[in-house]
């Protein structure tokens, strides 16, 4: 498994910058290698392309624990990193939920799980409507999130039009109810991968890949012990 010492030199400092919330800290810290990895290496998208029609979209659905996101795109230059000592304050542009009209490279507003996988269906459509095939959707979901019915309309939906997206669901072992043959299994009809969420050369070879139909990498995250 390879780990770079970048998050862990250059995210964790800023993650603890982002005080208030500290109950959703196991959640942020499942997704900040994929978060990484996705800005890093694979998302076409910095601070200066963050409006062009043609970018890559990502959308944050696991609503709890934004704070890895907010790390991310501080590292990568998209607001002042000052901005992550005022989370949740009466001015602040960081709230406990992602606003798109308060914070620059946020494509949508999220908070009530179950929304982001429908809304990425929508974003993927409208991208191919328009003719812009390059433009990649990718978005994150927590493996509890699935609970919610929303998510199996907008699954058999893009499987029926062959809707090329890629979701990435983050299994940290916190849905409440398991499912027969795994996380996997509940997206028939889509292009499958499960992988180590903390593994950054198979998180990128995997996200890097190109599909002609919906795609779902499963990140597997170890919780944390003691």
């Amino acid at each position: 498994m390879t780990v770079t010492a970048e998050p862990t030199d250059r995210l964790l400092p800023l993650l603890r910058r982002l005080t208030g919330d500290e109950k959703h800290a196991p959640s942020a810290h499942s997704t900040l290698d994929v978060l990484w990895v996705l800005y890093d290496h694979v998302l076409r998208i910095s601070p200066q392309t963050a409006d062009e029609p043609d970018r890559d979209r990502f959308l944050l659905s696991k609503g709890h624990g934004p704070a890895a996101y907010y790390a991310v795109l501080a590292a990568k230059g998209f607001f002042p990193e000052s901005w992550l000592d005022d989370l949740g304050g009466w001015n602040s542009r960081l709230g406990h939920h992602p606003d798109r009209t308060l914070i620059p490279g946020v494509e949508i507003g999220t908070g009530s799980l179950g929304h982001g996988l429908g809304l990425a269906v929508g974003v993927a459509l409208g991208l191919r409507a328009q003719g812009w095939t390059r433009s990649r959707t990718f978005v994150l979901v927590g493996d509890a999130e699935l609970d919610e019915g929303s998510n199996h309309e907008a699954i058999a939906y893009a499987a029926a039009i062959q809707l090329p997206l890629t979701a990435i669901v983050i299994d940290n072992q916190s849905s409440t109810h398991g499912w027969p043959g795994g996380i996997a299994s509940r997206f028939p009809g889509w292009d499958a991968a499960v992988v180590d969420g903390r593994d950054h050369d198979v998180l990128e070879k995997t996200l890097s890949r190109t599909h002609d139909r919906p795609n779902v990498v499963v990140a597997v995250v170890e919780p944390k012990r003691g």
